[in-house]
Parts: C-alpha cells; sequence; structure tokens
C-alpha cells in the first residue's frame, strides 16, 4: 500500500514521530481557535459586550447538538488507522466512503435541528433577555454551515488515520484567514454585528470541505473518493458505530453538564457570560494543544495495534504524558501570567477582565488532569476500547459535575466554586482513565514491554 506520509507509526523514534504528527494538528487547532478568538474579538471591540455574551452563550449549546455525530469521526480514525496499519486497502477504501457518507447525512441532520431548536434551547438555558436574540440569530446561521463543518471532520480524520496531519492544516489557514478578512469587512464595514461573524465562518466551513474533499478526489490509492461509491457498508458502519458512538455519546453528555453549568454563568448576568466567554477562549488554547496529542494517541495506537504491535502502546502512552505536563507548564503558566494583557484583547470592559481572570487562575491551576484526560482515552479507543472511556467521563465529568452544582455551589454560589467544578471533575476522570488503561493492558499483550527505550526516543 502507498504510504501518504513520511512519518512511520509503526517503527522507529516515537517521540520525535508523535511529535512531527501532533505540530500540524496543534497548529490547525490553535488556528481554528484564534480564527474563533476573532469573531470574538471583533464583536466585542466594534459591537459591544452583549455581541460577545450572545456568541459566547452559544458555545456549550452548540457542541451539544453537534458532538454525537462529531464522536463518530473518532471511529473513522480508528478504522482507517487500523485497517492502514494492517495494509488492507480494499477495506480502507471501504471505510473512507461510509464515513464520508455518514458525515453527509449527521451534517443535514444537525443542521436542521440546530436551526429548528436553537432559540427554545437557549431559552431553557437562561439565557440573559438582552443577548437572547442576538444568541438565537447567531446559531441560526451557523448551522448553515453544519453540513460543512462535519464532513471537514470526518474527512480531516481519514487523512490523519494514514499519517497526514499537514494538509487538513493548509485547508484551515486558507479557510481561516478569509473568515477574518470578512468578519472585519460584515462587522466593522456592514455593521453586521452577531450575523457578520456567523455568515463569515459558515463562508469559510463551506471553503475548507470544498479543498478538503478535493483533495480526496485526487488522492492516490486507498484513501481516494469517488462519489459513485458512496456507501453505508454494514461491516464498517457497525465498526464505526461501535467506536465512534460511544466516544460521541461521551462529548454529548459532557456537553450536557457544561450547559447545566454554562446556565449557571448565564444566573449572574451577561458581564459573566462575556468575562467567562473570553477566558473559555484562551482556555481552549491549552486545550486545544492538548488535543493533538489525543489525537496522535488514536492514530498511532490504532496502527500499531492493527500491524499487530501492541508493547509499542505503552510508550505512546508515556510520550503522551510527557507532551502534557510540558504543554500545562508552558502554556498554562503563560495564560496566568498574562491573562489581564490577552483579555483586554477581547474587550475594554474592566469588570469583564477582572472576572476573566478570575476563571483563567481556577481553570489553570491543575491543568494537565484535562490533558490526562483527554489523551488517555485516545489510546483506549485506538486499541478498540470506547465503552470504558464513555463510563469513565460521564461518571467523573458529567455526573460529578451535576452533583457539584446541586450541592457544592448551590451552598456556597460563587463564581470561583462554579469553576472549581472543572479542575475537580478533571482530576477525577483522569484517575479513572489512568487505572482503566492499566487494566487493560495484559488483554492486548502490552504489559511486559520494555517501555520508553532509547530507540523510541
Amino acid at each position: 500500500m502507498k504510504r501518504h506520509s513520511d512519518i512511520d507509526m509503526i517503527h522507529g523514534p516515537l517521540l520525535k514521530n508523535m511529535l512531527i504528527f501532533a505540530l500540524p494538528i496543534m497548529a490547525m487547532n490553535l488556528l481554528q481557535l484564534l480564527f474563533n478568538a476573532a469573531d470574538m474579538v471583533v464583536v466585542g471591540r466594534y459591537a459591544g459586550s452583549n455581541a460577545l455574551g450572545a456568541v459566547g452563550a452559544t458555545g456549550a449549546l452548540i457542541n451539544l447538538l453537534v458532538n454525537l455525530f462529531m464522536g463518530l469521526s473518532v471511529g473513522t480514525s480508528v478504522i482507517v488507522a487500523q485497517d492502514y496499519g494492517a495494509d488492507r486497502p480494499a477495506d480502507v477504501s471501504r471505510s473512507v466512503h461510509t464515513s464520508i457518507t455518514v458525515s453527509i447525512l449527521g451534517g443535514l441532520f444537525v443542521g436542521a435541528v440546530g436551526i429548528i431548536f436553537c432559540r427554545p434551547l437557549l431559552s431553557l438555558m437562561g439565557t440573559p433577555d438582552n443577548i437572547l436574540d442576538l444568541s438565537a440569530l447567531y446559531m441560526r446561521i451557523y448551522f448553515l454551515g453544519m453540513p460543512a463543518n462535519m464532513v471537514y471532520n470526518f474527512g480531516a480524520a481519514v487523512l490523519r488515520a494514514v499519517g497526514d496531519s499537514k494538509r487538513p492544516m493548509y485547508y484551515l489557514i486558507i479557510s481561516g484567514i478569509v473568515n477574518v478578512i470578512l468578519n472585519l469587512i460584515f462587522v466593522i464595514a456592514f455593521r453586521m454585528s452577531v450575523a457578520g461573524v456567523a455568515i463569515a465562518t459558515v463562508v469559510s466551513q463551506y471553503l475548507s470541505v470544498v479543498l478538503l474533499m478535493l483533495c480526496l478526489l485526487h488522492s492516490d490509492g486507498c484513501i481516494r473518493f469517488f462519489w459513485k461509491k458512496m456507501q453505508l457498508d454494514p461491516e464498517k458502519l457497525k465498526s464505526l458505530v461501535r467506536i465512534g458512538l460511544p466516544a460521541g455519546m461521551q462529548g454529548t453528555l459532557f456537553s450536557i453538564s457544561n450547559v447545566l453549568i454554562q446556565s449557571a454563568v448565564n444566573s449572574f448576568g451577561s458581564t459573566l457570560v462575556a468575562a467567562s466567554s473570553a477566558a473559555s477562549n484562551l482556555e481552549g488554547m491549552v486545550g486545544t494543544t492538548m488535543n493533538a496529542y489525543y489525537n496522535a494517541a488514536i492514530t498511532f495506537t490504532g496502527q500499531n495495534i492493527g500491524a499487530g504491535n501492541p508493547k509499542r502502546v505503552d510508550s505512546i502512552v508515556k510520550v503522551d504524558l510527557v507532551f502534557v505536563f510540558i504543554t500545562w507548564i508552558l502554556l498554562g503558566g503563560a495564560m496566568m501570567l498574562f491573562s489581564r494583557p490577552l483579555l483586554s484583547i477581547y474587550t475594554s470592559d474592566p469588570e469583564v477582565i477582572e472576572l476573566g481572570v478570575i476563571k483563567v487562575n481556577v481553570m489553570m491551576i491543575v491543568y494537565f488532569t484535562c490533558g490526562i484526560m483527554n489523551t488517555v482515552p485516545g489510546v483506549m479507543r485506538g486499541m478498540g476500547y470506547s465503552i470504558a472511556p464513555m463510563l469513565i467521563t460521564l461518571v467523573g465529568c458529567c455526573v460529578f459535575r451535576i452533583i457539584w452544582l446541586y450541592t457544592v455551589f448551590a451552598w456556597y454560589p460563587t463564581i470561583r466554586v462554579l469553576y472549581g467544578c472543572y479542575p475537580a471533575s478533571w482530576s477525577l476522570a483522569a484517575a479513572g482513565h489512568l487505572i482503566s488503561y492499566l487494566m487493560v493492558r495484559k488483554s492486548k499483550g502490552i504489559s511486559g514491554g520494555s517501555g520508553l527505550n532509547t530507540q523510541e526516543v
């Protein structure tokens, strides 16, 4: 089978190869966040704090509606990586065409649901009245781009599964630059407020998916896409759902807890909503960086399991944890030290800035636990285990956060106590995922390896 990347995931130095693979994903995630930040900076600076709060108030609900189908893209990463590692080109092709078909159908469905139900759901969350109409308008326009968003994520998962993490980054750079330019035109020149940033986002999403699909349509070998081969192959669909559905359910349940937290934030008023939105964007800089290690864990583990090389998985875990701790120390520390000047980019309102600093400090103090909580499940899913990570996240994050809201926060209803549920739940879930991994090592023949030896470094 012809390889699409110089990265050898099955042999050679792990630390170097995982970093080479993760860096484009990291850059892509950070660019995505920076482009989203551009939305918030433009509306915050040129349309006011209410517009900033309106855009920020939609994040938890958007994630709730899209995460189930986005989780299925994890199934795409695993089944394509395992088939590719096992040198089964026909199976790779069937996996690719099934995945793209699922993404199109899922994007149309989620888009329709988001457009129809966004306003009643925002109202149910207690979105402040002075930003409710703006939030609903933003979401209705945003969900027009959901088919493109869904297909892009599944297609990018295909490319990453065969070792190509660069081209998705290139396409995102192009579409992101267009997004920023359109933001400036629509909001500053045409004074379109939240509608302007939403339209810019939708246009950029369709541009990125056009570039990605052109790549798949003209690729060499087994990942090449043919419209006439679009199908829902029963075997591949079953595998995709078996691995991806628990990941999607995890994301959905995770989002439910975040929606409840957003509702609690909303109860403090639109000023805190704006502050929380800006601080979450900064926190996302660290989180999306660590998410690159999650993608690396899935793909490297999947290819090595497919190639019959399970003993290498222990080293994948160790390298991932090293990356997580380094990222937390460098980026997390920088966020805490420079939170005020960074938040001032989003808004000039001193109250919004001070409230945002509180959230950044609470979130960053043990943020490495969030990285562990995210990366170890990537290894588990790469091995084919998807139920255990879902259940651990359900209990450690979702259930725990709901209990926290109705006990600890109810007893001490302050913003620090509210935000404290994040690091507490990350720590609990991280411990659960590590224990779960140690329990399944032997069943895959992973234990007894030599660990991270010099050749792997």
